[in-house]
């Protein structure tokens, strides 16, 4: 058993832990939560956006651009193969080269967007270029990317992390067939740069479903948006056709996956949240969780100001497949654990290969709480029970965004819950900690 832990000494104001400090306490609601929040940018898109405008060797600027460790990860990896990448606040500036140098070790850290993108604008460098990362990023499937690397002609050391892939100027490219049923970025790292390679490229899927499509089709807009042509049936293939990519300015979304949380914060406690700047068209898959929001009992509503939820008396259990918006999983796997019946959430057997196993996770948490969940082959069905913390038993982050701020939403209702590394929501949500005490505090942040 856990050494119990003096409760004094447990976190709650807003400080930012490291995994090696005592867990943070998350905060109890004192009552229905009322407040308006800002979100920061998208790290999908503030990532996609990188790899294009290094791409476009033009230069380019970008606006609302997220600050955190993925999109750090991200800067680092572009400055490495010779990319000049600047920030001034929220601004990210990539200035324009002659072409892209090998020479460099890639630091993944734990994110898939660095993983799965950077490889093939790396195999356009001139000279070899190792990557690695985290642990668990030794763990995440690359097999879809590195075999079709190696389709088009790169020579590649390695079946997962660590790699070294040899870069070489003027790839033909051409066609090749994968299984991206494990991660849609193995579609969209190849797509970012395949108008890049002399010939193209054409992306045949073999297999499953592909999961999380909206970040394809994310991945296509932004292509269109600077003038790639991209032809797809929308799920089994994709050709780029060859040609430049324009630079120039770019705005990046609010994260409206991290916003999620904060709606749920409204959801689980009747109250009343208004995420600002909730854009009207969006290719991000947090847009979905209005519908669901709208099926577990809450009041959604979307005005010129962002987009705001209004929580029930009491949260309905939901069924629903989240194959395509499997990042959702963890925000709605809370949620269920504190409705009135039961749920099930289908569709998500590949987040086994996430951060971390989120179903084995999200399963041993709740239960750990008290909670009765049970891990199906492609999801989790969760009927609620009273749930307790215990200091003593923090709930796991597993060093996972999404499971500590899954954490989050259930001590704002669930007494004693405290966060084993509330410092991995740094990956997407910088500062967190601080911006949901602010919520809690009733602020306009």
């Amino acid at each position: 058993m856990a050494r119990p832990l003096r409760a004094e000494r447990i976190r709650h104001d807003g400080a930012m832990t490291t995994s090696t400090q005592l867990p943070w306490l998350a905060p109890l609601a004192p009552g229905p939560v009322h407040a308006t929040v800002t979100v920061p940018g998208s790290k999908s898109i503030t990532n996609r956006a990188l790899v294009l405008a290094a791409l476009a060797g033009t230069g380019g600027t970008l606006r609302g651009a997220l600050r955190s460790r993925d999109t750090d990860l991200m800067a680092g990896a572009l400055r490495g193969l010779g990319v000049p990448v600047r920030r001034h606040g929220d601004e990210l500036e990539v200035g324009a080269h002659d072409g892209l140098r090998g020479g460099a070790t890639v630091d993944c850290g734990l994110a898939g967007t660095v993983m799965r993108f950077v490889p093939p604008l790396a195999a356009l460098a001139q000279g070899p270029v190792r990557f690695d990362g985290d642990e668990r990023a030794r763990q995440r499937p690359m097999n879809g990317v590195l075999g079709a690397l190696r389709a088009l002609g790169c020579r590649v050391e390695g079946e997962a992390l660590p790699f070294v892939l040899h870069g070489v100027p003027g790839r033909r490219g051409g066609e090749v067939r994968i299984d991206a049923s494990g991660s849609s970025q193995f579609v969209s790292g190849l797509l970012l740069s395949a108008a890049r390679y002399a010939g193209g490229i054409t992306v045949r899927h073999d297999g499953p479903p592909v999961p999380s499509r909206p970040h394809i089709e994310m991945t296509v807009q932004m292509l269109a948006d600077r003038g790639v042509k991209v032809d797809t049936d929308g799920a089994t293939w994709w050709t780029v056709a060859p040609g430049p990519i324009a630079g120039g300015e770019h705005d990046v979304e609010p994260d409206l996956s991290n916003a999620t949380v904060f709606l749920a914060a409204a959801a689980v406690t009747a109250g009343r949240l208004t995420v600002r700047g909730w854009p009207e068209r969006t290719t991000q898959a947090g847009d979905a969780i209005r519908p669901l929001l709208v099926q577990m009992g809450c009041v959604v509503e979307r005005h010129e100001h962002g987009l705001t939820v209004s929580g029930p008396a009491r949260l309905e259990g939901v069924d629903a497949d989240l194959h395509d918006i499997g990042e959702l999983t963890p925000t709605v796997a809370a949620l269920a654990a504190l409705a009135s019946g039961p749920s099930r959430l289908r569709g998500i057997a590949h987040l086994r290969g996430h951060e971390t196993d989120r179903l084995a996770a999200l399963a041993t948490e709740i239960t750990a709480l008290g909670g009765e969940v049970r891990d199906t082959p492609d999801g989790l069905e969760i009927h609620p029970r009273p749930l307790r913390g215990d200091p003593g038993r923090p709930w796991r982050a597993y060093a996972d965004h999404r499971m500590a701020t899954a954490g989050a939403i259930l001590g704002l209702v669930v007494p004693g819950v405290a966060v084993d590394d509330i410092a991995a929501t740094a990956k997407t949500l910088p500062e967190f900690p601080a911006s949901w005490s602010a919520m809690l505090a009733g602020g306009a942040g």
